[in-house]
């Protein structure tokens, strides 16, 4: 495997950064995930616009994003495969240890891994942490992972792929790595960025190409959904068939079904979407 590592390809044994990166000692960095079929990124250059979003966020430089273009064509070239996950880090580089950051510029680092295509429907639970809809970092798709780490593997020990979050003020937000949707009286609803979520490109793409609203909502809406589904890099829609203890019947449902459909249809029409 080949890894692009701060303006080259090298080989996974000598794909290294600096121990005093940034990135590493205190989490300071943001990264991307796109989705690679066949030698083919979708939705690269929505995910490239939010890096820089990210970076700026962050007090990051804007990245190159003609390097970080060149890179990921070069990474995904040199790893051939049917389904893969494109990772993109991009971190404060070299810096003293501490929280302030160096003079060095930033580390960038693009990586390729196989993956599986997901289940057509999956099982979700609630957890009891919270999601602050007004921090620094809101909206961010930062390396702090830990906490997303935590809840992941406390849905892994209940037999889930995923765990869902409220916001400080009791409303549904995101999971640990997606966005998470509702169907109410047969309507598409999801909850708004102000909610503390991520801005997820597949939601936008959902959002944009179901009619979904933005609406927001309790976490015991969970309890009464007619149907659920999440949206991610690599989940596309999935259908949710349990929420805690909670068995939705015939999942996918037909309005997750069809926006399982009119997603595909889209995604296979045009591999690098933008946003109306």
């Amino acid at each position: 495997m080949k890894l692009w590592v701060n303006g080259g390809l090298h080989e996974a044994e000598t794909a290294l950064v600096s121990v005093l990166d940034h990135g590493l000692t205190v989490g300071d960095g943001i990264f991307e995930t796109v989705k690679v079929e066949r030698g083919e990124t979708f939705a690269l250059t929505l995910h490239l616009e939010r890096l820089t979003r990210s970076a700026r966020g962050l007090g990051l430089p804007d990245p190159d994003l003609d390097e970080v273009r060149r890179a990921c064509a070069a990474v995904v070239a040199s790893n051939p495969m049917e389904l893969g996950r494109l990772r993109i880090t991009y971190t404060g580089g070299l810096s003293p240890l501490g929280s302030e950051r160096g003079d060095a510029g930033a580390s960038l680092v693009v990586a390729l891994g196989e993956t599986g295509r997901r289940a057509d429907s999956t099982a979700v639970i609630t957890v009891p942490w919270t999601r602050n809809e007004r921090g620094a970092l809101t909206g961010l798709k930062t390396t702090s992972y830990a906490e997303n780490v935590v809840a992941l593997a406390r849905a892994r020990e209940r037999g889930a792929t995923e765990a869902l979050f409220a916001n400080t003020v009791g409303r549904l937000c995101e999971g640990t790595g997606s966005n998470v949707f509702v169907v109410l009286d047969g309507r598409i609803h999801t909850p708004p960025v102000s909610s503390g979520c991520l801005a997820g490109i597949t939601r936008a793409l959902a959002v944009e190409w179901t009619g979904a609203q933005e609406t927001d909502l309790p976490l015991d809406v969970l309890e009464s959904a007619e149907e659920v589904f999440l949206t991610s890099t690599l989940r596309d829609v999935q259908a949710v068939h349990r929420v805690d203890g909670r068995e939705l019947t015939a999942a996918p449902g037909p309005v997750t079904a069809k926006a399982m459909r009119i997603f595909d249809e889209n995604a296979s029409r045009d591999r690098d979407p933008r946003l109306a």
